[in-house]
């Protein structure tokens, strides 16, 4: 299946120096899924629906200043006839929502995350929740402060968390936008004179201030056409995923990029390996990022790796010019999730140190695994005296 009936041309384009003010206008008058920016004609980037009308960008500023240079990966330009696998895989790998489309070298529509999903959406009743949720997600309590959840936010490359209550149940969600409203919101009320010290008392605000509460929830045994019906019906990014008798229980996280990474899961022989802001790979290559995760996935010859996630988050921090690169590296197994994550000055070091806790975790799982299946046989052999 491709992509040419799934794009679409509706889409405006607009050049770097646009203001936003104008663009924002363009939403009243129709509802375009992506805007495709140029400079003197030539493409520069592209700019979602959700991105313009979310964005806390003034009016008066250019349409160049959505292009952030903190977007780690350019959106990819796709052929109208690419594979929808590959281009889910290129969607996230760029940590792109939206993406051009090009056809005999000329721009012919978008591509867009959601658009892929719909069209998918009959084949997903195949799926479940339980085989594509990330488990084990960070939360935030309700009385910790918005600087806390800022640095969680920054530190993991997420973009939402949940908030548990002083009993560890969930109560609520808080995100990096609802992060920005506040912010935003603030720094509107505050005169030239209150500025000072304001700052920091708002990263003390407590998250249970900020946050969306009751949290939309979903089940492990839920169909993943199911789940994505519900963010597309009401404009979620993603799910907590809880127990079905215990809404208040947090077991992970759902998202509609979730759901897209299933999509590129192969079934060939070799391990399917996704990085998400590949372009952060400087002095090292997607293949050695492959070998060096299935030489430590082959230390446990019964864990067999269905799908391997490699996630890149640059840092603002430098050394010698060299950027802090956060890398988190994820393995689905037959033996459940299991993960490593590290820090270091450019992607090759912070690969290794992800690299090095994924092995320890791996070699804990082994262990357990080992354990449990020695007490079986002792209490086996017990039973029989």
């Amino acid at each position: 299946m491709d992509i040419a009936d799934i794009a679409t041309k509706d889409f405006i384009e607009v050049d770097v120096g646009t203001r936003m003010g104008k663009v924002r206008s363009t939403f009243e008058n129709g509802n375009p899924k992506g805007i495709i920016v140029t400079d003197d004609g030539e493409y520069e980037g592209v700019i979602s629906e959700r991105e313009v009308l979310q964005s806390h960008v003034e009016d008066d500023a250019k349409v160049s200043a959505l292009l952030k240079p903190s977007r780690n990966s350019p959106a990819p330009k796709l052929d109208r006839y690419e594979d929808v696998r590959e281009t889910a895989r290129q969607l996230i790998e760029s940590n792109s929502k939206v993406a051009p489309v090009f056809e005999n070298d000329a721009l012919w529509g978008v591509i867009s995350g959601d658009a892929i999903l719909e069209a998918v959406l009959e084949n997903l009743d195949t799926l479940t929740v339980g085989d594509i949720y990330s488990d084990d997600p960070i939360t935030v309590d309700e009385n910790d402060g918005i600087g806390k959840a800022i640095n969680y936010l920054r530190e993991n490359g997420i973009s939402r968390l949940p908030v548990l209550n002083e009993n560890g149940y969930l109560t609520g969600v808080v995100t990096t936008h609802d992060i920005a409203d506040f912010v935003i919101r603030q720094n509107e009320r505050m005169t030239t004179g209150d500025r000072v010290g304001d700052n920091d008392r708002m990263l003390d605000v407590p998250v249970y201030d900020i946050m969306n509460s009751p949290v939309e929830t979903t089940t492990l045994d839920t169909t993943a056409k199911e789940a994505v019906e519900e963010m597309l019906d009401d404009d979620y990014a993603g799910l907590m995923v809880t127990p079905k008798d215990d809404d208040r229980i947090v077991n992970g996280i759902v998202t509609k990029t979730d759901v897209l990474r299933a999509l590129t899961y192969t079934e060939e022989e070799h391990m399917d390996v996704q990085i998400t802001n590949v372009s952060l790979l400087d002095t090292i290559t997607r293949e050695s990022v492959t070998e060096s995760i299935q030489s430590v996935a082959d230390k446990y010859q019964e864990m067999q790796v269905m799908h391997a996630h490699v996630r890149l988050h640059q840092h603002n921090e430098k050394l010698r010019g060299t950027p802090l690169v956060q890398v988190q590296i994820r393995l689905r197994t037959n033996k459940g999730q299991v993960a490593g994550t590290g820090e270091g000055y450019g992607a090759e070091n912070g690969f290794r140190v992800a690299l090095d806790k994924l092995e320890r975790n791996v070699l804990e799982m082994k262990g357990i695994a080992s354990d449990e299946e020695y007490r079986g046989q002792l209490l086996r052999k017990l039973n029989e005296i």
